[in-house]
């Protein structure tokens, strides 16, 4: 029976892409590779990939397109890699329901360390299926789920799993950097605005406080940002 973790490497550079299979196929994972959108999101469905490495600018369809497709009917890793390194990229990528991202040119012995974290970031949630509930919202982790006012919440894996750390730790103040470092595995080298804008898309999918009186998300001015239960 073959154990091998799959991953799933999507770039057009040919190039970038044999390098990074080969540092994988040594670390004993099995790898294939898509040199376009299409090309990746068919092979999402025929490989079943347990981690992508998914590059943003891409022919036919861009990294972007893809990840969002992917999230309609999977929560499979994703980390995105851009040459860009805007804010903007990396911010609009997280929001998709990207698991990371990597600024071009990289080590690729780093993306490998990488990979092997968001691997075992995802093991580590799915053999731990939990649930918080709260007054008219539950978050359940064992099938990546938000539930508020008996409504379907749509969330990207990053803001739900925020939203689950901050509420399974009611009025426990943390800083960004230690949101950071919680739910992404590492510091992102001071890029705080991460944190900063799933806070603000958790904000608008859950209504105002008026309409969940007895919990809110808090800002602690100067500091972070609290899950506070009345």
């Amino acid at each position: 029976m073959n154990t091998k973790q799959r991953i799933l490497i999507a770039d057009d550079d040919s190039n970038i892409a044999e390098l990074i299979s080969l540092y994988l196929t040594k670390e004993g994972y099995e790898t294939q590779i898509a040199s376009d959108g299409k090309e990746a999101l068919k092979m999402v469905g025929s490989f079943s990939p347990d981690l992508i490495i998914l590059d943003i600018m891409m022919p036919e369809m861009d990294g972007y397109e893809v990840c969002r497709e992917v999230r309609k009917n999977s929560m499979t890793p994703i980390i995105m890699l851009t040459a860009k390194g805007e804010t903007f990229d990396k911010v609009l990528g997280l929001e998709l329901g990207a698991d990371d991202y990597m600024v071009k040119p990289f080590d690729t012995k780093e993306l490998v360390a990488r990979v092997k974290a968001v691997l075992r970031r995802q093991g580590t949630t799915e053999n731990n299926s939990r649930k918080v509930s709260y007054d008219q919202l539950t978050i359940n982790m064992s099938n990546y789920s938000v539930s508020y006012m008996d409504r379907n919440i749509e969330m990207p894996p990053k803001e739900l799993e925020l939203l689950f750390y901050l509420a399974t730790h009611p009025n426990q103040v943390f800083t960004r950097e230690q949101l950071l470092n919680q739910i992404w595995g590492y510091e992102y080298y001071g890029d705080t605005r991460t944190v900063d804008v799933h806070i603000k898309r958790i904000r608008e999918k859950l209504g105002s406080d008026e309409d969940h009186p007895n919990w809110s998300i808090k800002t602690v001015w100067g500091v972070g940002y609290k899950f506070e239960s009345k």
